[in-house]
């Protein structure tokens, strides 16, 4: 059993270091955001669709079920829209200090959702992450609207692992997944097909393009995003969120030594960004002691 929770545990990680490379794909990518969106969902999707047949799995679910799925790849096409929308106008390392604060909103919408009462820590560990939000706001005020944007990434994303996290309890996500996609793409070709951006030149892309596009849609979302999905049948919506926290560490990381002068940014950004990545240790260290007392009263 213990055992099983370090192989759930370092898998995550191992998912949010993809996340982190995620964004540097993002700026690596030469199209705008809108359309960057539209490929990953698009591409993922057939790749999913394929996995499914080669397994023979058959998808049965009710169209209830299938709404709530596509509302959920609604709020995901919403969520990478914003994340790479705020890459393209500041950087990596500001988008992902800032979408940190997707535990705040998670600590709120959990309990909203899974109808259990709020925890203390949790409030707490989110306040702190908004905390180190405000210090890195108040210093690169040449990035507020990425910084805008990157916040709203934040709270899409914590209202799709919340949302996710319930669902998951009872289907398949292999399903889940195809049809959060297929939705999410579809919302977005009727968006782009209402602005008239649907052209010749929308589909010739660079071979670099095609090549990131391919490993973003592949590894970073057909792979992480099944993974992810199954990880939450064990590991809570929160802590799952707090745990993405330290997506920020490999990216930045990353960044600077992908893209060097444009990643690096002022003491007092990284002093925010350490108070949200603190948070993660601390919550980890604080949710182990309440676990490990529960048990033991509920043993003794």
């Amino acid at each position: 059993m213990q055992n099983a929770k370090l192989l759930h545990h370092t898998h995550l990680h191992f998912l949010v270091f993809i996340a982190g490379f995620t964004a540097i794909l993002g700026k690596l990518i030469s199209i705008e955001a809108l359309p960057l969106v539209w490929y990953r969902m698009g591409i993922a999707a057939i790749l999913i669709l394929v996995f499914i047949k080669l397994k023979r799995r058959r998808l049965k679910f009710s169209p209830r079920t299938i709404a709530a799925f596509c509302v959920i790849g609604f709020i995901i096409a919403l969520h990478w829209l914003t994340f790479f929308w705020a890459i393209k106008v500041s950087n990596v390392s500001i988008t992902l200090a800032v979408i940190s604060s997707g535990a705040f909103f998670a600590s709120f919408l959990e309990p909203l959702f899974f109808k259990r009462r709020i925890y203390w820590y949790e409030v707490f560990f989110g306040i702190l992450a908004v905390l180190g939000i405000y210090v890195i706001f108040r210093i690169e005020t040449a990035y507020f609207t990425g910084i805008l944007l990157a916040l709203a990434a934040a709270f899409f994303g914590g209202l799709f692992v919340v949302l996710n996290g319930k669902l998951i309890q009872k289907h398949d996500p292999v399903g889940m997944t195809l049809y959060e996609m297929i939705a999410g793409t579809l919302f977005l070709t009727v968006f782009l097909g209402f602005g008239g951006d649907f052209s010749i030149d929308f589909f010739l892309l660079s071979a670099p393009d095609w090549g990131y596009l391919l490993v973003l849609a592949s590894v970073c979302t057909a792979y992480a995003f099944i993974a992810g999905t199954h990880l939450m049948r064990w590991i809570s919506p929160y802590s799952v969120m707090l745990t993405y926290n330290l997506e920020p560490v490999y990216g930045i990381i990353l960044a600077l030594l992908i893209f060097n002068d444009s990643e690096r940014m002022s003491p007092q950004f990284y002093m925010g960004a350490l108070i949200i990545i603190l948070t993660v240790a601390a919550n980890g260290i604080v949710k182990y002691y309440i676990e490990r007392k529960n048990n033991r009263i509920s043993s003794s």
